[in-house]
């Protein structure tokens, strides 16, 4: 009992609160927007970026805390969520003014000596002046409702993340003062452009400025802006029977949560925020004071404006070399390619497209192929796949979609392409009650001579064409036996009515990834000696769970080596001595969103080689079907070996954690440039990398060799 008290102990020395980690991230995306090596329009981004993951977080993260609270609970990290909530504001406050300082002092200047200009209306011309008044006469006022507080008038409903004026009105004749409300319409752009080019004015400053027309024959005594954050987090209840009617009350109810933030003008007068204190039902805690413009997020397509001179250079995704076509522009046959070997695609470097949505088409068009089962998370209006299955359902044949309803922020969207498929034909499942479904699997049946045979793709990121093209993620194609029952049995479970069962070589979620994952790492441990050194890698979104933690803590104790790549909430210290001293722990932030997952243990058996969809989450191995597979390839485990090689060097993007729980940012040496991870898989994609050609030829050779030794087995 008392080592059991003294291991718990030392593991609570290293842990580290998730909420505030996930600030320590949120402050890493803010230092890319304060990089001077950034171009000025990605610094742009990552300020919306910045700013749109706040939002998300006060919705879901302190919502949860601030309902801790009211229930008189504590989370199960052992601070209360008082002190974490107070610690949050704390820290957010100070995140702000950096914002503040990289937007107004630096960014904004350097933006409008290259031309691109958020204009005070005061610094418009005369004639921008005259057409800001023309556009409010013609598309602003006639969309404008004025909702005044009084007797009969109850204060109105403030939707969530609209941004508002709040206006003092006194009739001059009565003496009577009002307070109203008036929505900054959302169908029209948050930033007008004027006639010449990447000049903008806020619309809010636009409807301040003609707020008179809204109240004639009163005085404005006062207007000011502000925007309040809700409560958007659900949960389906258990007994649901219906999950797409459940979500869909659930997404009403969002639109009414509790707010939990409330963001106001840094001039508002004490007299306005008393009234909007009191309306809306917050503590003064909650306040935040923003010198402007409110809402940083709708900076985004600014951001997008077309100069190309102030962003990174246009990249366009590669065909993958195995699934190119030589001499040819006929697209390759998928089937053939992955036959002969499986096929890794690492994506944005290699296209989407060619890829991953030229495996679906096929599947669709090829007359041999019987069945096509796929897993929706997260897609996009401009994504063939939903297309592609509606086709495959016309054409006669087995066409499934497990459509996740519980996807945050896409549950709108998703129960829309649930209705449309549902209603082509397609069988669609919508997940089981308490878990979402998170794993990313397609899996293709077909027809090959007497025989059945099953492809399948297993990534760590959806299937969304637009995210492929910002998300780096990986993407195995197999027909390996195994592996494709094993995604098969996964299938038969999600659509019909069966106990979990153990899998052949899946890990998967709740049912033991978890427990294979903590199997690997006590292996790695047990074969680790001064002659075979062993090492763990891992790479993933998040590090929170405590089982995993404690695991890796020991494997730094046997003197294992534990390199992690953690791009945003780790609750681990490393460093500390006797419990994480040989645990090192970097984050990688760039132009693309470092996305895939991939589980790697070195020692004296070999490498063992892992990839999914899976984060180190209670949340993902506890309340989420998540698949993980074993990369059995040796040139694929080369290639990932080459990845973690790669990404470990990098010093343009590239965050150390410290003993203190500091992130500190890695330079190069003096006189040396800066080494981009990302930059160099871009390189490897176009063939220009150190050893991609080599290592393709190689592999060549290899599957060509497979398909040799298969021919003359099949001939005997």
């Amino acid at each position: 009992m008392a080592t059991a008290r003294r291991a718990a102990s030392s593991i609570d020395q290293v842990l580290v609160g998730r909420e505030l980690s996930w600030l320590d991230f949120n402050d890493r995306v803010l230092q890319l927007a304060a990089d001077p090596d950034v171009p000025l329009l990605e610094r742009l981004k990552f300020c919306a970026i910045f700013a749109n993951n706040l939002d998300e977080f006060f919705m879901v993260r302190v919502a949860g805390l601030l309902d801790h609270i009211d229930r008189g609970t504590d989370p199960s990290d052992g601070r209360s969520a008082r002190e974490t909530v107070d610690a949050i504001s704390a820290r957010v406050r100070r995140l702000e003014a950096d914002l503040v300082r990289t937007l107004h002092d630096d960014l904004l200047p350097a933006l409008a000596a290259e031309g691109v200009r958020i204009l005070r209306l005061d610094e418009c011309t005369p004639d921008e002046r005259a057409q800001l008044a023309a556009t409010y006469g013609s598309e602003i006022f006639p969309v404008l409702t004025p909702l005044a507080v009084g007797p009969g008038r109850p204060f109105p409903y403030i939707s969530n993340l609209s941004l508002s004026l709040g206006v003092h009105v006194l009739d001059p004749v009565s003496g009577e003062r009002r307070f109203a409300r008036v929505k900054v319409p959302e169908v029209l752009p948050r930033f007008l452009p004027l006639a010449e080019p990447h000049r903008f004015v806020a619309l809010e400053d636009v409807i301040a400025d003609n707020i008179g027309s809204l109240f004639p024959g009163m005085l404005i005594e006062e207007h000011a802006a502000f925007r309040v954050t809700r409560d958007a987090d659900f949960e389906i209840s258990e007994a649901a029977d219906d999950l797409l009617e459940a979500d869909e009350q659930q997404l009403v109810r969002r639109r009414f949560g509790d707010v939990v933030r409330l963001e106001i003008d840094q001039g508002m007068a004490e007299s306005m925020l008393d009234t909007l204190v009191e309306a809306l039902g917050v503590q003064r805690s909650q306040v935040y004071r923003v010198p402007g413009p409110l809402d940083v997020a709708d900076l985004m397509p600014i951001a997008s404006v077309d100069r190309p001179d102030l962003r990174y250079g246009a990249w366009s995704p590669q065909t993958h070399v195995r699934l190119r076509t030589p001499d040819s522009d006929e697209p390759v046959d998928m089937f053939a390619a992955i036959r002969r070997g499986d096929i890794l695609v690492h994506h944005p470097y290699h296209a989407f497209s060619t890829s991953v949505e030229r495996f679906i088409q096929q599947a669709v068009e090829d007359p041999d192929v019987l069945a096509i089962k796929h897993t929706i998370y997260r897609t996009s209006g401009d994504s063939p796949i939903v297309p592609a299955l509606v086709r495959a359902a016309e054409r006669g044949k087995q066409a499934v979609a497990l459509v996740e309803l519980k996807a945050r922020f896409d549950e709108e969207r998703n129960i829309r392409w649930a209705k449309s498929l549902e209603r082509a034909g397609v069988h669609v499942v919508h997940g089981l009650v308490g878990l979402k479904t998170h794993c990313k699997l397609a899996l293709v049946i077909r027809r090959e001579g007497g025989t059945l045979r099953r492809y399948v793709h297993i990534g760590t990121g959806n299937y969304h064409p637009a995210t492929a093209r910002l998300y780096t993620d990986l993407g195995l194609f197999t027909c390996r036996d195994d592996l494709a029952g094993d995604v098969s049995d996964l299938f038969n479970h999600l659509t019909g009515f069966a106990r979990p069962q153990r899998y052949r070589r899946l890990w998967v979620a709740p049912l033991e990834l978890r427990a294979k994952m903590v199997e690997e790492i006590r292996r790695t441990v047990a074969e680790h000696d001064d002659e075979a050194p062993a090492s763990i890698f891992m790479k993933m979104n998040s590090l929170v769970d405590r089982t995993v933690i404690e695991e890796l803590c020991k494997a730094s104790q046997a003197g294992v080596r534990v390199d992690l790549v953690v791009r945003g909430i780790c609750c681990l210290r490393p460093g500390v001595p006797g419990v994480s001293e040989n645990i090192r722990i970097v984050s990688i932030l760039g132009r693309f969103l470092e996305h895939s997952r991939i589980y790697r243990f070195l020692s004296r058996s070999g490498r063992r080689v892992y990839m999914g969809s899976a984060d180190v989450m209670p949340r993902n191995l506890d309340h989420r079907i998540e698949v993980v597979t074993p990369v059995d390839d040796p040139y694929l485990i080369e290639e990932i070996d080459a990845l973690v090689t790669t990404s470990l060097r990098d010093t343009a993007g590239l965050w150390e954690l410290g003993a203190d729980a500091a992130w500190t940012r890695r330079r190069p040496a003096e006189g040396a440039e800066p080494f981009s991870s990302q930059a160099a898989f871009m390189l490897q994609a176009l063939g220009k990398g150190d050893d991609s050609d080599e290592r393709a030829a190689r592999r060549e050779a290899a599957a060509a060799a497979r398909v040799r030794r298969r021919a003359a087995s099949g001939a005997q």
